[in-house]
């Protein structure tokens, strides 16, 4: 089984990654900045068996759970810690799952190697978000490659 997480920039003034709906509403569709939507065809490529977003507020949400919008970055005093994320983890029964692939920066990956040591990060080593934007249009393109 492979589980993607698709990262949720943490909400920073002038990222792509943090734009939000200004209305409660589905995660797989409340996040809609570039980062996000580039997150997502990389990781809709993979073909996960399961797809679950990593969210800084509200930890780990299923596409069709419904939020509210925030403005919460990693850190924060209201962000996820790794404690939640583990019992978050823990209740949906994936604490064990291999493999788990993160798409995200280096503090998102960070939280998620904290329950998946072996996470695969393919962003890790990226300068900034233009070289995870290339990366992620290049696993995007060589999975759908793979499709055909």
């Amino acid at each position: 089984m492979t589980w993607t997480l698709p990262r949720i920039a943490p909400p920073r003034s002038n990222t792509t990654g943090s734009r939000k709906l200004g209305r409660r509403a589905r995660a797989a569709d409340l996040y809609v900045g570039s980062y996000h939507r580039a997150c997502r065809r990389a990781a809709d490529a993979l073909r996960p068996d399961r797809l679950l977003i990593l969210s800084a507020r509200y930890g780990l949400l299923d596409l069709d759970d419904v939020i509210d919008p925030y403005d919460t970055p990693h850190g924060a005093a209201a962000a996820i810690t790794a404690e939640a994320l583990l019992k978050q983890a823990t209740v949906r029964g994936i604490v064990l799952l291999d493999p788990v692939v993160a798409l995200g920066g280096a503090r998102h990956a960070g939280l998620v190697r904290t329950i998946w040591p072996h996470a695969r990060t393919p962003l890790a080593g990226t300068r900034g978000m233009g070289e995870q934007m290339a990366r992620l249009a290049v696993l995007r393109k060589g999975h759908e490659q793979q499709l055909m």
